[in-house]
C-alpha cells in the first residue's frame, strides 16, 4: 500500500513525501501547512480513488498512522425526461456556524471536529475555532459538535444553536 508521510515542523509547516518522493505544495503556497491536510490527501489519492497509508510525525516525536481506503463515487442518474427550464433562484448561502473552545488544547495541535468535517489548529493560547457548513449540520441533524485534540487528547463538546 502506498505510504504518505507527513512530518510536522515546529512552525506548523509540513514536509510531505509519497512513497519516498517529495510532494511539492501547490503554486502560490510556499509550504504545506497542517490546514492543507485534506488537499494533500486528495492530491495523493487522486480525490480518494486510491487507498493510502498515512503516517504523521509530529514535531514533539509522537506519530500517528491511519489507512485511508479508496472510496467509490456514485454517478448521478440523469433525468429521464427533462422538464421545462425553471429560472434559477438566487439564494443567499447560510452563514457558517462558529464553534469555539478553550482550555486544555496544546498550542498548534491538530483538533478533530466531529462529525469529522475537517480539521483546525489550536491558537497559540490553546483555544480552538471552527467554522461549520450549515448544510452539513442540517444534513446530519447534528445538535452538538465534538472537538478532539489529537495530541493532548482534550475533548470539548459544544451545542449548536
Amino acid at each position: 500500500m502506498p505510504l504518505l508521510l507527513l512530518v510536522v515542523h515546529e512552525d506548523g509547516t509540513l514536509t510531505v513525501t509519497h512513497d519516498g518522493h517529495p510532494v511539492v505544495p501547490p503554486p502560490g503556497a510556499e509550504a504545506w501547512r497542517r490546514a492543507m491536510f485534506g488537499q494533500i490527501i486528495d492530491l495523493v489519492t487522486r480525490d480518494r480513488a486510491l487507498p493510502v497509508r498515512v503516517e504523521v510525525r509530529e514535531s514533539d516525536g509522537t506519530a500517528f498512522t491511519d489507512i485511508l481506503p479508496a472510496t467509490t463515487r456514485t454517478k448521478q442518474t440523469p433525468e429521464l425526461e427533462p422538464g421545462p427550464a425553471k429560472p434559477a433562484k438566487k439564494r443567499r448561502p447560510a452563514d457558517p456556524v462558529l464553534v469555539e473552545a478553550g482550555d486544555g488544547f496544546i498550542p498548534g495541535e491538530d483538533v478533530a471536529v466531529a462529525l469529522v468535517t475537517g480539521h483546525t489548529d489550536a491558537s497559540q493560547h490553546g483555544t480552538v475555532r471552527a467554522l461549520l457548513d450549515p448544510k452539513l449540520i442540517a444534513g446530519a441533524g447534528a445538535t452538538e459538535v465534538i472537538l478532539v485534540g489529537r495530541v493532548s487528547g482534550t475533548v470539548a463538546i459544544r451545542g449548536l444553536s
